[in-house]
């Protein structure tokens, strides 16, 4: 896999993990989410899975169950990655305005 600069996987948490756990069935797969919880770039992730229609393998904390779920509720989507980052500036902003 070939990195580029400004590359979200650079900063994603399951780098350093072996790449097995993320493509699990069944149960194993609440064990491969958890690696994504705390991931900073969880959201980078997520998107590139659902705009690229990913079918296998634990992406953004999301099983290939749950993001096909998801795309079937949302076909109107045509970009993830810009409702994705649409909606984490909005909440920032949110919070932003909380603190105020």
């Amino acid at each position: 896999m070939e990195f580029v600069k400004g590359d979200w996987r650079i900063g994603a948490s399951c780098r350093s993990e072996d790449p097995e756990q993320l493509f699990v069935r069944g149960a194993e797969q609440r064990k491969a989410k958890i690696i994504c919880l705390g991931c900073p770039v969880r959201t980078e992730c997520l998107a590139e899975a659902l705009d690229n229609r990913i079918e296998f393998g634990v992406w953004g904390g999301m099983t290939e169950r749950e993001r096909r779920a998801l795309l079937r509720r949302r076909p109107d989507i045509d970009s993830w990655q810009e409702l994705l980052d649409t909606a984490r500036r909005e909440h920032a902003d949110l919070e932003e305005c909380q603190v105020s």
